[in-house]
């Protein structure tokens, strides 16, 4: 697995560096620092001037940049594989983005930074444009990780657990991991045309296709030396997705997305809104 990690200096970012002792041994580390440097905007400034000041910040920019790589790269844990450092000049979402994709990255690791003083985990606009647009599997981390032993992977349809079942074949974790398996029905919410009354018979036979459907998906990844169980719930997928990750404190949420014109459902649909900005963990959002 080639592994890029974008460290910016943040306490997140560390924390992103730390969780490299649960995932698997990368084949190739790369430590990503991005410098957005300020362009001169005086409009009386002579372009030799501004040229000048650009020039003279880059490099100030870039011996920081140096030195945080280097911090970085004396803390990692033994054994992440071999590891090379990179800056690169420009927005870092966009500098993320390209590297990943140059580098054939599978797996983008990153902090997520609180935004004003409210308590809600935010995620700051570089890691929500990453996610927005990175082809690869993005990793969020909003705080220190001790294990990653319990995941809850919520499930929407046979998409999210195909792409699943496909990343969870590259053995992503270092240790043996439990999951949750869960798809939530929103029976809370019309799920047919309005006037169309729907029967206690056939709820059930929602509610039966659902487990069918889950218990197949806990059998491939059970074959796949995984332990997974699963859980069909009812009501908001969002609060009840919350709800499950409250009791289960888990250590990760695994969540799945889907390309629509270039923008991802479960990056910016309302269910995955407010599992992104309220998860009590670090999520990780495979493609």
């Amino acid at each position: 697995m080639r592994i890029l990690l974008a460290v910016d200096g943040s306490d997140n970012s560390y924390e992103a560096l730390r969780i490299l002792t649960h995932l698997a041994r990368a084949e190739q580390l790369i430590l990503l620092h991005a410098l957005d440097v300020p362009q001169p905007t005086y409009p009386m400034m002579m372009p030799e001037v501004a040229r000048d000041i650009y020039t003279t910040v880059e490099k100030e920019m870039r011996e920081d940049g140096e030195r945080l790589l280097d911090r970085m790269a004396s803390l990692l844990p033994m054994n992440v594989g071999p590891a090379t450092k990179r800056i690169e000049v420009g927005t870092p979402s966009e500098a993320i983005v390209n590297v990943a994709q140059e580098t054939g990255t599978d797996l983008i690791v990153l902090g997520a930074r609180g935004l004003g003083p409210i308590k809600e985990r935010l995620f700051g606009s570089v890691s929500h444009r990453v996610l927005t647009h990175a082809s690869c599997a993005t990793l969020i981390v909003t705080g220190p990780v001790r294990s990653i032993k319990q995941i809850l992977l919520p499930l929407q349809g046979p998409d999210d657990a195909g792409a699943a079942i496909r990343f969870l074949t590259t053995t992503p974790f270092r240790e043996p991991v439990d999951l949750m398996l869960v798809t939530v029905l929103p029976f809370a919410q019309p799920l047919w045309p309005a006037g169309i009354s729907v029967t206690e018979a056939m709820k059930e036979q929602v509610l039966q296709s659902a487990r069918a459907f889950l218990d197949d998906v806990a059998s491939k990844l059970t074959g796949l030396g995984y332990r997974a169980r699963s859980a069909t719930l009812l009501g908001a997928p969002a609060p009840m997705i919350l709800h499950e990750a409250s009791k289960l404190n888990p250590d990760l949420i695994l969540m799945g997305s889907r390309g629509r014109g270039g923008l991802t459902r479960f990056v910016l649909g309302s269910t995955s809104h407010a599992v992104l900005h309220q998860a009590p963990c670090p999520v990780l959002v495979f493609r």
